[in-house]
C-alpha cells in the first residue's frame, strides 16, 4: 500500500474514532440529565423507575399538606383527580405554593411509592399551571380550574 494512502487512511480512522466517542460521550451525560414527567397514576401503577430522578406533577390536595414542627420536612399528597401520590420534601416551599394548585416536583421514588423531592415547582400567578400538570388533567378527563395560559 502507498505510504501517502496509507498515512491518510489512519487520519481517518482517528477522526472517526474521535468523533464516535465525542457522540458517546454527549449521549451519556444527556441521559443522566433528562427528567422525565409521571402523573401520579403513572406512578401508583408503577410506570415510573425507583431511583431515577423524575418530575411528578399535579394537584396539591387540600388538606394534605403536613409540616414537621422541628424541621423544615414537609409532606403532601399530589392528584391528578384518578389517582394520588405522596411526596416528601425537605427545605423551604415557593412563596406560591397552596394546597388546591398545580405543581411539579423533582425528586426520586423510594421503596414505598413516595416520591423523595429534592426540589418544588410552583405556578407564578393564579393563572398558569404547568404544561404537563395541565396535559395530565385533561387526559384523566378532569378540567384545570379556570387557567388562561399554559407554559
Amino acid at each position: 500500500m502507498n505510504p501517502l494512502r496509507k498515512k491518510r487512511l489512519i487520519i481517518i480512522l482517528a477522526i472517526l474514532v474521535g468523533v464516535g466517542a465525542a457522540v458517546g460521550l454527549a449521549l451519556s451525560a444527556l441521559k443522566e440529565n433528562i427528567n422525565l414527567f409521571y402523573t401520579p397514576t403513572q406512578i401508583a401503577n408503577g410506570e415510573a423507575p425507583q431511583d431515577t430522578r423524575i418530575r411528578a406533577g399535579g394537584m396539591v390536595e387540600k388538606g394534605s399538606l403536613q409540616r414537621s414542627g422541628d424541621s423544615l420536612d414537609v409532606k403532601f399528597i399530589v392528584t391528578d383527580f384518578n389517582k394520588s401520590v405522596t411526596i416528601t420534601y425537605r427545605g423551604i416551599l415557593p412563596d406560591l405554593f397552596r394546597e388546591g394548585q398545580g405543581i411539579v416536583a423533582l425528586g426520586k421514588i423510594n421503596a414505598d411509592g413516595v416520591v423523595v423531592a429534592d426540589e418544588v415547582l410552583a405556578k407564578h400567578d393564579e393563572k398558569y399551571m404547568p404544561p404537563e400538570v395541565t396535559k395530565a388533567l385533561k387526559d384523566s378527563g378532569m378540567s384545570a380550574p379556570t387557567q388562561a395560559k399554559e407554559g
